[in-house]
């Protein structure tokens, strides 16, 4: 899920003497749930300053960069092709501090002269090829907005009749693997259920990777019905039992599967895997509680921001009216006063940062969404499962609510498992902490692998 916390970037300062910009600079772009290194490449002519840009983890290099300024120690440049800008100070230690901003979504990115060493991150669980199966790189297309969707299709051999399953990522764009921080869960799950029997698709996320349209602009309806077109296309192929389709979601995506199985007949089975049952502003506000507290946020602090968010989420329920929403935040952002800012941010600058935060079509929606609306129209067998160290999706509260709407619609076929000392990539945890994410060897407990691949023998015998 997306940690919506304010005061997540430390902004610029400003410096008055001149350096030179020309040469190489190294950065890294930390987005959702990935580190993505960047670099600049800046020379200096008669007429001004040209540059080009790489990005070597996506295999891209010498991106045109059509404009680029250099003035009073601030670098500016710009990808209108790619809807990126760049505006950073260039300070005494040889460091540009500065903002990367991509369709509207501002991030921070600093440089410097020295190329990072890239670490060698350990994931034993990753599988390697030549697989033992078959796998396709196939496309399929969501008619209901002409996006083009691009994925991987792997099946336990070329010919035969599988039951298939369609992974779900969660919040935040996602390639096909859901990869996130050197792992990828989603090729373990796929690898590990096609090996045991099961036709596996997954998907990059619209506007990520090879799929087409965009991501900043789409809600989790929307993705549902991005997911719906990979079932449509699925049932085009005569390798899949077309009575035995499935749907596993994490996260988000566990509030995508039963949106679907609420209205499409095809779906036979659902696997949510650390899915919401509380609505949107209540599961953030339960999530930021419990990560500031493993970050070792003080009790006072805790309850502010709280408070701010619960005044902000309520703005949000009740508006209708975009322009208002935004004049009224404002308010309540001057009004509240801030003593915790970070070094060099100003208040007109967090506010700003908060409306970037707090105003996206995703945000908006999702804050008023009640997954239980879905779930009590939900009539296939359901799998939920939770880590009991989850602090993104805190299990006992979202687990008792999934069961009582699966139960309150009348579902006769549920299976609730919490999994102890499992966090929300289903890894095997002491504290659950989003810090432990990265260093975690372990990309999907075998423990959850096993739980659902029971689950799902029983669905197809």
């Amino acid at each position: 899920m997306k940690k919506n916390t304010l005061l997540l970037l430390i902004l610029i300062s400003t410096v008055t003497f001149s350096q030179e910009i020309a040469g190489k600079w190294y950065g890294t772009l930390n987005i959702p749930g990935n580190n993505l290194p960047i670099e600049i490449n800046i020379s200096k002519t008669e007429k001004g300053f040209i540059s080009t840009m790489d990005s070597p983890k996506q295999k891209a290099f010498n991106i045109p960069v059509p404009t680029t300024t250099f003035e009073n120690n601030v670098l500016k440049f710009e990808i209108p092709a790619g809807k990126i800008q760049y505006e950073g100070i260039l300070n005494n230690e040889a460091k540009i501090i500065g903002f990367f901003t991509q369709n509207g979504q501002k991030m921070k990115l600093d440089f410097s002269k020295t190329e990072s060493e890239e670490v060698v991150l350990k994931r034993p669980q990753e599988p390697v090829k030549p697989y033992p199966y078959y796998s396709e790189e196939v496309t399929f297309e969501n008619k209901k907005e002409g996006i083009t969707l691009a994925g991987t299709l792997t099946l336990p051999s070329k010919e035969g009749t599988f039951p298939v399953v369609v992974l779900i990522s969660g919040s935040g764009g996602q390639n096909r693997d859901e990869e996130i921080l050197g792992h990828k869960p989603f090729l373990v799950i796929s690898d590990y259920l096609t090996q045991n029997g099961f036709a596996v698709l997954r998907y990059d996320d619209r506007g990520i990777a090879s799929s087409k349209g965009n991501y900043a602009t789409a809600t989790t309806l929307d993705f549902s019905y991005d997911t719906e077109a990979a079932v449509t296309y699925l049932l085009s192929r005569k390798e899949i039992n077309k009575k035995k389709i499935g749907l596993i979601g994490h996260s988000e995506g566990g509030v995508i599967a039963p949106m679907i199985a609420s209205r499409n007949k095809n779906i036979n089975f659902i696997v949510l895997l650390a899915g919401t049952g509380l609505r949107g502003d209540k599961l953030l506000l339960l999530q930021q509680e419990l990560i500031a507290k493993s970050e070792g946020g003080t009790d006072e602090e805790i309850k502010k921001n709280k408070d701010l968010n619960t005044k902000i989420f309520n703005l949000i329920i009740k508006s209708s009216d975009d322009e208002k929403l935004k004049n009224d935040i404002t308010t309540l952002l001057k009004e509240n006063p801030q003593d915790n800012l970070p070094e060099g941010m100003t208040k007109e600058q967090y506010i700003e940062f908060a409306l970037n935060q707090y105003t996206t079509i995703w945000t908006k929606y999702f804050i008023k969404l009640d997954p239980s609306v879905a779930l009590q129209k939900v009539k296939c067998a359901v799998l939920a499962i939770n880590g009991s160290k989850d602090l993104q999706v805190p299990s006992k509260v979202n687990l008792e609510i999934i069961k009582n709407a699966l139960v309150k619609g009348k579902n006769k076929q549920i299976s609730i498992t919490e999994i102890p000392n499992l966090n929300h990539l289903f890894q095997e945890t002491t504290s659950g902490s989003v810090s432990e994410y990265e260093k975690n060897e372990q990309t999907f407990s075998p423990i959850a692998l096993k739980e659902i691949l029971t689950f799902l023998k029983v669905q197809v015998k």
